[in-house]
């Protein structure tokens, strides 16, 4: 066995061994016994690229919604450069996409709103006058969490239907943030950190809803199996790190987007290209993904931004690889989705379904040019036969 294979079926049998089991989620039920494998996915190959340079399935279409420093069509709104997380939220009989800036000094986060038809008819700042917004997440009360990707970086709480002022929320912790998903049942936030030796913490507001205050905790265990959680003492104002301020915390290399549905909430880290999974339920951690488990040729690297759909499906971006946004299938089975060609120094972002789960949207960061400012940004919506 070449030396390549036998160190990923040596990590296969670690990370089985170390307590991957079957979580009461409603993704992964029949698919725990490893991580996910390549397959043929449920919508079958790409096809050739359409007009806008992006691969997709038979039956999928793309168009361009904003380009970064152009005024989005049919506004007079110019969209913000390098475009990251993103997410959208129900208004009225449409929907708005928001989108996260992550340029320093002046990143913030903008929305595009979108009547019944799937036509713009707005779009607006939302967060002005902060940096380097990376990633976030949505809550159940209709408001979009921006985080500061930096040592210092802060929650910001923002109103995508506008007329509102953005809130700081310092109780969520001061780290090099990176994105949050709010789990329901148990009444917490997640969020993932950007650093090598970064960490997954939860938020614990003392009132559902209000993020004010609350507690902080970080993830403490060995590996995939059980884990805890313990007391972060100081989240908001610190001389050491908020990461180095519990023993045992378990650590993750470079933490990126994060997920929840039924009791699991996905993470990804780019630095070692897995999906985590963390199932409430049962306060176990196991792998959904990973890169260097793969048999053959791994078609999902660079992980990043992730999101999903009401059939249990994960949509994973990546940052770098092919520029593709991967599906990973209840069934285990990981396949590209789509592809954008020619942005080969760019990076996939902001991945959200509409409300109905008829349109996805997302980002080419950077776009053709590849320049580091993003001033040549892409926002993409595609619309076809996704399985609901």
């Amino acid at each position: 066995m070449p030396i390549e294979l036998k160190r990923r079926a040596f990590l296969r049998g670690t990370a089985i061994a170390g307590g991957t089991a079957a979580f009461s989620g409603a993704l992964w039920q029949r698919a725990f016994a490893e991580p996910a494998q390549p397959g043929v996915g449920p919508y079958g190959p790409l096809r050739a690229a359409d007009a806008n340079g992006i691969q997709l399935p038979e039956g999928f279409t793309s168009r361009v919604i904003a380009r970064s420093m152009q005024r989005v069509p049919g506004t007079r709104y110019t969209w913000h450069p390098a475009p990251d997380g993103g997410a959208c939220f129900p208004a009225g009989d449409g929907w708005i996409y928001v989108s996260n800036s992550e340029v320093p000094l002046v990143g913030g986060a903008s929305a595009v709103r979108f009547d019944a038809s799937g036509n713009v008819v707005d779009a607006y700042r939302i967060l002005n006058g902060t940096t380097m917004n990376c990633a976030g997440g949505a809550t159940p009360w209709g408001t979009w969490l921006s985080c500061e990707e930096y040592d210092l970086g802060i929650v910001y709480e923002t109103y995508p239907q506008g007329g509102r002022s953005a809130v700081q929320r310092p109780a969520l912790g001061r780290f090099t943030h990176e994105a949050a998903a709010c789990d329901p049942v148990r009444r917490v936030v997640y969020l993932t950190e950007d650093e090598e030796d970064g960490c997954f913490y939860r938020f614990r507001p003392d009132t559902w809803g209000d993020l004010s205050s609350g507690t902080l905790e970080v993830l403490v265990g060995s590996g995939t199996g059980k884990v805890t959680w313990q007391r972060v003492p100081s989240p908001r104002v610190w001389v050491t790190p908020t990461r180095h301020q519990v023993d045992g915390a378990m650590r993750f290399n470079g933490g990126e987007g994060c997920y929840y549905t039924g009791n699991v909430c996905y993470f990804t880290t780019k630095g070692d290209g897995r999906v985590w999974a963390y199932d409430a339920a049962t306060s176990t951690l196991a792998l959904a993904y990973d890169d260097d488990l793969v048999t053959g040729e791994a078609p999902l690297t660079g992980v990043d931004n992730i999101t999903g759909a009401r059939t249990g499906d994960l949509y994973v971006a990546e940052d770098g690889g092919n520029m593709e946004i991967n599906l990973i299938t209840p069934d285990g089975v990981v396949t590209p989705f789509l592809r954008v060609l020619g942005h080969d120094e760019s990076e996939i972002t902001g991945p959200a379904f509409s409300p109905d789960g008829t349109r996805l949207y997302f980002s080419s960061q950077r776009g053709t040019s590849g320049f580091a400012g993003g001033t040549d940004g892409y926002t993409y919506e595609v619309t076809g036969p996704f399985r609901r």
